[in-house]
């Protein structure tokens, strides 16, 4: 008489078994709308709300005996709009929930994953604002400065020179130099933490041998300072579509695949914006289709509302691995 084997009894064997758990992807911290300026309150109905705005007063020369020139303030009108009305939505059939072992499970992320997907949306928009609102291919200058300019290290990539224009650009802007803000994608980021004349400051300064051996970027914050600049790092940083050129006064640079890097003061509130609707979740019953829908839905407004706060410095993303 014959044991039992993995060779006479295999069909009593599970070869494949299923975890009642289900694995989910890792997701970036979400940072953009933190410096963005809500009027919301300022905004109680339509979708159109105009900010006058006013100027300097002019001075001129006097002599005695010489009536003196009466001039008025510039004043200007910056018009605000609701823009963007968003969705996400999902379904599940009544024979699927029958069915599925992980029915429970699944339902119970459709609120907060789609809730997540407008999330990201979102992001994306609010580090789109600057560059959306800059002239593409100029330097976007404003009082002799310029406000977009691509990087002047090698492959159009960052050096810490670039901080320090942008630190220069916002000064001649009358900006406010307090929270000084940069945010980078993680190219730069990678640049800056293995450029030589960093690495070469590790060895007598126990500074930067902390970097080192802890890295330069905790979560989404630099633990540098760099000119003024607290640097974060965000993927959600727009990508142009095209190549870009612009003329900085010394010759064209070209970034080919490029990225906008956002650098600003957030003292300035340089970015505005309005919730028309937040976030709202809706659910019913289809039965003409036998299945239950879910719709989150939400209405915003967003703005560049100082284009004299921002720096966008224009790099590479393709010089990674170069």
């Amino acid at each position: 008489m014959s044991g039992h084997s993995t060779q006479n009894t295999q069909f009593l064997t599970r070869t494949q078994l299923w975890d009642s758990q289900i694995k989910e992807v890792f997701q970036e911290d979400l940072m953009g709308w933190k410096y963005i300026d809500l009027i919301t309150d300022r905004f109680p109905d339509g979708d159109t709300l105009n900010i006058p705005s006013i100027g300097e007063m002019e001075v001129q020369d006097y002599a005695e005996g010489q009536p003196i020139r009466y001039t008025s303030m510039d004043t200007g009108n910056y018009q605000f709009q609701i823009t963007d009305y968003v969705s996400s939505g999902t379904y599940i059939y009544d024979k699927f929930k029958q069915d599925a072992f992980y029915t429970d499970r699944l339902v119970a992320k459709f609120v907060p994953s789609m809730n997540r997907a407008l999330q990201e949306r979102m992001e994306k928009d609010a580090m789109a604002i600057g560059p959306d609102n800059q002239t593409p291919n100029s330097t976007n200058t404003i009082n002799g400065a310029h406000h977009r300019f691509i990087g002047s290290g090698t492959n159009e990539t960052i050096i810490p020179e670039d901080f320090a224009k942008a630190h220069y650009a916002l000064q001649m802007a009358n900006v406010p130099m307090t929270n000084l803000v940069a945010i980078v994608d993680p190219t730069v980021a990678f640049k800056l933490q293995t450029m030589a004349n960093i690495t070469n400051l590790m060895t007598p300064n126990p500074q930067w041998g902390r970097i080192i051996n802890e890295g330069a970027v905790t979560g989404m914050k630099f633990l540098m300072n760099v000119y003024g600049f607290d640097v974060y790092v965000s993927k959600f940083l727009k990508k142009n579509a095209a190549s870009e050129t612009i003329n900085p006064g010394s010759g064209n640079v070209t970034a080919a695949a490029g990225v906008n890097n956002l650098f600003f003061s957030a003292s300035a509130s340089p970015f505005i914006g309005a919730i028309r609707q937040a976030p709202r979740v809706e659910s019913e019953r289809n039965k003409d289709y036998q299945r239950d829908e879910y719709v989150v839905t939400c209405r915003y407004g967003l703005d560049l509302y100082r284009p004299e706060a921002l720096v966008t410095i224009v790099t590479d993303t393709d010089q990674i691995y170069v």
